[in-house]
């Protein structure tokens, strides 16, 4: 028996899924830990269900993917407005040193899981499903990104690339930790550093007023929003004119940088960056439940050895650039090794991890302000942005 969910009760679904996806994060410790959103939770526990309905022959649940498309281009649009290049001059030149290696561990993710793809005899898009695409831009590119590698050819690359981005958020946040330390400890960062890192063990967060959300801001945000969208319907448009693979929702990306670029320029408009966030988070936890809903983990036994060898590689791949590459060219400090550590949080799984790893370690040896400022900035606002990009260009080379 097949059954078919249209758009709204997929959406509803997904409502559900997302709220025992919390319900278990509050009750299981090791969600919280690794930093496991809600809707990853639930959706997979979907997932699992569904496979089980189909191998024991019970059913098949579908999921109609109008509103996850929907809700996919309004959290890429919100990214777009991150990306304020403004902020990117303001952080100075730590930021851009971290964000250029950023980018370079995206391309070297790339290279890597197309190498290995062609050596199993695999779509090359596959070897993107396991790569920077689930590496750093984690369940939302995922989710993304999978759906146009299918449709490109690439067989089970949405559920390659969500299941590898669920392995990245948790090997993510295990290797942080044990490469910072020996960094700190074999190069005695401590003792050339001296006592003025130890003077505070907690991170200081001063507490700012939470604002009051307003009908008038969040109007005004919507707009934005949705006049992006509309922009970017036209930039994409006119790339798959001159035969490039240039989806919707990365022409809504680009047009919301654009916007918010000309609004930090000029004094025409204000971008409403608050109510912009609270918009995308809610479209990023529908989006998830839903993709994750979708998956179908069947899928997966045919490229279970390939998979396991790309994610081997990947990890492997996270801990030699942080150890030889992020630390060095980040200063060869503490500091640096406490980004090094940051950056095997986001480089495999999202900024919320590279935070926790950063908090554990300056737990232990003492707090970084340099690491807390460089890393959620470039994490947060600018590489999601810079990602998307070089998947697209991955992908129309490949996909030839």
């Amino acid at each position: 028996m097949d059954i078919t969910l249209n758009m709204y009760q997929a959406s509803a679904i997904a409502i559900v899924v997302l709220y025992i996806g919390e319900w278990l994060k509050s009750k299981l410790n090791v969600l919280e830990k690794y930093c496991i959103p809600a809707p990853v939770v639930g959706g997979i526990i979907f997932a699992v269900l569904n496979l089980i309905f189909k191998s024991t022959g019970i059913m098949t649940i579908s999921i109609d993917d109008t509103l996850q498309k929907f809700f996919m281009t309004v959290f890429f649009t919100t990214v777009g407005f991150t990306a304020s290049f403004k902020l990117l001059k303001k952080g100075g030149i730590q930021v851009v040193l971290f964000l250029v290696i950023a980018v370079a561990l995206v391309v070297l993710q790339n290279i890597i899981g197309v190498a290995l793809a062609k050596a199993f005899d695999l779509n090359p898009l596959i070897g993107l499903s396991t790569g920077s695409t689930p590496m750093t831009g984690g369940h939302g590119t995922s989710g993304a990104f999978g759906d146009v590698f299918e449709k490109a050819g690439a067989i089970g690359a949405s559920t390659v690339a969500l299941a590898s981005a669920t392995f990245g958020l948790i090997i993510g946040s295990m290797i942080g930790g044990p490469i910072a330390k020996r960094l700190i400890d074999k190069n005695n960062l401590l003792e050339k550093t001296g006592d003025n890192l130890k003077y505070n063990k907690e991170i200081a967060v001063t507490e700012e007023p939470a604002k009051e959300l307003s009908m008038n801001e969040l109007m005004s945000a919507t707009a934005q929003i949705f006049i992006a969208m509309g922009i970017g319907t036209i930039i994409s448009m006119l790339f798959e004119k001159i035969g490039r693979t240039f989806p919707p929702y990365l022409g809504a990306m680009f047009s919301a940088a654009i916007i918010r670029n000309i609004g930090d320029a000029s004094s025409l408009f204000d971008i409403k960056g608050e109510e912009i966030d609270i918009i995308g988070n809610i479209s990023l936890s529908l989006f998830l439940a839903m993709a994750l809903m979708a998956l179908k983990l069947w899928e997966l036994a045919a490229l279970a050895i390939p998979l396991i060898v790309m994610l081997i590689a990947q990890t492997v791949l996270m801990a030699l650039f942080a150890y030889f590459i992020t630390f060095n060219v980040m200063g060869k400090d503490y500091e640096a090794a406490v980004m090094a550590g940051g950056h095997c949080g986001f480089g495999m799984g999202a900024t919320p991890n590279a935070m926790a790893n950063m908090q554990a370690i300056s737990g232990k040896y003492g707090y970084s302000p340099r690491a807390f400022f460089v890393v959620p900035l470039v994490g947060s606002l600018f590489i999601d942005f810079f990602n998307a990009g070089i998947i697209t260009f991955f992908m129309n080379f490949f996909a030839k």
